[in-house]
């Protein structure tokens, strides 16, 4: 390959890995894989209304003040626990391929093709736990009155609320 050919080779290797390694949780230093965490990436949100936040699990949490019925209570968990079941396996699938990308990412030079077919692989991922939440987020609101749902907005907003001041303190 003639020097012109490495060059642009090169700098297509370097412009995808500045776009995907910021991206990869090994990388960028973030921790995906906790049990008890998780995560929002900003274009992946629940619902506009209940943005970021696991509605199911804030609904369980203030079950008090939401004034939730018994069988409200064991769906609510029911739903949860099956989200989690189902995601679960997915999300480590996720991070599987998100390690592996980065590991190809690091290659010199790196093979293009195969980055493209693992970033097409975890796109289809997150786009069924996308769904899971949404049909999780569904499942739950038709437990809740509209009263309750309200009152879980509210939770929510105070929450994100407290979430954004804590990140403004710490930058």
């Amino acid at each position: 390959m003639n020097r012109v050919g490495k060059f642009i080779l090169g700098g297509a290797t370097f412009a995808l890995a500045a776009v995907v390694v910021p991206h990869v949780p090994i990388v960028s230093g973030q921790d995906h894989e906790g049990h008890g965490k998780r995560r929002y990436a900003s274009g992946d949100r629940m619902h506009r209304g209940f943005a970021g936040a696991p509605l199911v699990s804030i609904a369980l949490k203030h079950k008090t003040e939401l004034n939730l019925a018994g069988d409200q209570v064991a769906n609510l968990e029911k739903i949860r626990n099956h989200y989690q079941s189902q995601a679960t396996p997915l999300q480590q699938q996720l991070a599987t391929i998100e390690k592996e990308i980065a590991t190809l990412s690091q290659q010199s030079p790196a093979n293009l093709i195969q980055i493209k077919g693992k970033i097409q692989e975890a796109k289809k991922y997150r786009g069924e736990l996308r769904y899971m939440r949404v049909e999780a987020l569904e499942n739950g609101k038709a437990v809740l009155t509209a009263q309750q749902q309200e009152q879980l907005k509210t939770f929510a907003r105070s929450r994100h609320e407290r979430f954004r001041k804590q990140q403004e303190q710490s930058s």
